[in-house]
């Protein structure tokens, strides 16, 4: 950027006759996002990222030619003809981009060997638990049987601003949801522990609890049946890139219409004056000022850092004053250990599996909440995450995030101690389940909740903040569609992201589009949005320099 372009930002003054300038705080999907529609309405954007790369928690890092790729399980979206797919199109984000689809959402397996396998096929789902359980058959055909009448519901409503949807988007969301009101009411009442726990086989309920990999606790029916069905029409599949794939598309989008990111540049505060957001402060002091603030980043950092804790109601005092301190209200936090592996893992397997861990197996885990771990092939998900001839396994469990912040801020060399503990347990359980593979692993990598906290500055190391379904839920619906994703006596500002539009990927997105859709509507301009015509096949070398987090690492017989 010039020093004319970049005085332009250092004063309160606009330059010219150009449109409105926008501040963002936070390079993740949401922040991008935002920059991206604010590009195509005409503003002038700029985006402050405190870290080197785009994505947040939508991100990866590398290791020996290994890429370990951190967020992204399915992806909303993945499928044409339906809102999610339009707003991936309009960013970019699937440009040129393989998809892998599989058909199986999770496998469970518990600590004697019988398996479960949820297929995304209501068909062969049934006829498969039918024979692990043929007296649970009232209850396997029940959730079948709403698992087919998911399969005919298209339910995305990720286009248009709660508030300003008009009478005809309304219309035809009512359309949608009237005739399937009573499957929606029903599956949104009925939680799946209640559910689970009426089968007679102690497997399906232990399992159908998992089907997310591992118990998210408090969630009803209607997600898992939501997102399996689009699973089986393709619309929950895997994009050719993993996270930093589409985080990397999403930023070369951006400043292709023209916006410009600034890494290594980290706010302190956001400057206020009358009531009314002006600009922002970095760590090194500089100040640049613009029309609008946008804050994408952590919300507990945004409302009680950023901004100091001046601007607040009664909403975000229950949500950061009290619902934030309440257990289970944040999705947990992870644990990941990924594993480099010389040669192939083997014909017949399952891309993902969740086991159920015995009782001595759960106590090797550290700060581990639940009694399982997941693994996944994460080389079956794309190419280009493992050298030729060599796989990557990622290992997740639960964990405590309170656990790992004391151990670390106590005693390091007991922290990188836990760490390796993890990891000799990984390479002990993958040698007892997948024979033959512990000699070959090449390299553990493990990444704790602390390292999610001081990464993306996540409260609490949550990569998916509040948890859906929950009281935290309901309010954040209301400052999307009540309050406009603004502030109480704070012009000039909104907040974007899973802080405000709860988690997923696809919800950050959105909520990047709604704020500049509310910004337009109060500039008195229509909104206007574009797809991305980029063509061009993707490639791994389009993740660019990875860097290598402060993990602990395992290779061969060493240690640490």
């Amino acid at each position: 950027m010039s020093d004319e372009a970049e005085g332009e930002w250092s004063t309160r003054d606009r330059a010219g006759d150009g449109g409105p300038r926008v501040i963002v705080i936070g390079a993740g999907v949401a922040g991008m996002s935002t920059g991206c529609y604010a590009q195509m309405n005409g503003m002038r954007s700029r985006i402050f990222e405190k870290h080197v790369l785009p994505g947040g928690c939508c991100t990866a890092w590398s290791r020996d030619g290994y890429i370990f790729d951190y967020c992204i399980e399915w992806l909303i979206g993945t499928a044409t003809g339906n809102d999610a797919n339009q707003v991936w199109r309009e960013l970019g984000a699937l440009d040129g981009k393989t998809i892998t689809n599989f058909e199986m959402f999770n496998r469970v397996v518990d600590e004697t060997g019988r398996s479960v396998t949820f297929y995304n096929d209501p068909d062969r789902l049934e006829r498969h638990l039918l024979g692990i359980s043929p007296a649970d058959a009232r209850l396997i055909r029940s959730f079948c049987r709403d698992l087919r009448r998911f399969t005919g519901i298209e339910l995305y409503p990720f286009l248009t601003a709660p508030a300003l949807r008009t009478v005809r988007e309304r219309a035809a969301l009512l359309r949608t949801v009237l005739p399937a009101f009573r499957l929606f009411w029903r599956t949104a009442s009925t939680p799946m522990h209640e559910f689970a726990d009426r089968f007679q086989d102690p497997l399906l309920r232990r399992a159908f609890r998992n089907i997310f990999f591992q118990d998210p606790e408090g969630f009803p029916l209607l997600p898992y049946l939501f997102n399996m069905a689009g699973a089986h029409h393709h619309n929950a599949g895997f994009p050719q890139g993993g996270s930093l794939g589409l985080a990397r598309s999403i930023e070369e989008r951006y400043t292709s219409l023209g916006g410009r990111i600034s890494y290594r540049a980290r706010v302190e505060r956001i400057l206020v004056e009358d009531g009314r957001a002006v600009g922002i402060e970095l760590r090194n002091g500089r100040r640049y000022y613009a029309d609008h603030i946008v804050s994408a980043c952590d919300g507990h950092t945004t409302i009680h850092g950023l901004l100091q804790g001046r601007f607040t109601g009664p909403r975000i005092d229950k949500l950061y004053d009290e619902l934030l301190h309440r257990p289970g209200t944040l999705f947990p936090a992870v644990v990941s250990a990924f594993v480099g592996v010389r040669g192939e893992l083997g014909p017949d397997r399952a891309h993902s599996t969740t086991y159920l861990l015995a009782p001595q197996d759960a106590a090797q885990l550290p700060g581990a909440l639940q009694s399982s771990v997941v693994v996944q092939l994460r080389s079956d998900y794309s190419d280009g995450f493992a050298p030729p001839g060599r796989s990557v396994i990622h290992c997740t469990y639960f964990s405590d995030f309170a656990y790992w912040k004391a151990l670390r801020a106590a005693d390091r060399k007991e922290y990188r101690a836990k760490k390796r503990q993890v990891a000799d347990f990984v390479r002990g359980f993958l040698e007892r389940r997948l024979p033959g593979t512990g000699e070959r692993i090449e390299l553990v990598d493990v990444a704790s909740p602390a390292t999610t906290r001081r990464y993306t500055g996540n409260h609490d190391g949550s990569i998916l903040a509040w948890k859906a379904f929950s009281e935290a839920d309901d309010i954040a619906a209301k400052l999307v569609g009540e309050d406009r994703m603004r502030l109480p006596g704070l012009h000039g500002f909104s907040m974007a992201g899973q802080w405000v539009g709860m988690g997923g990927l696809i919800r950050a997105a959105s909520t990047g589009r709604f704020v500049v859709q509310y910004l337009c509507d109060e500039l008195g301009r229509g909104f206007t949005a574009s797809e991305s015509r980029g063509t061009e096949p993707w490639h791994p070398g389009k993740l660019g320099r990875l860097p290598q987090l402060d993990n602990w690492s395992m290779r061969g017989d060493s240690r640490a």
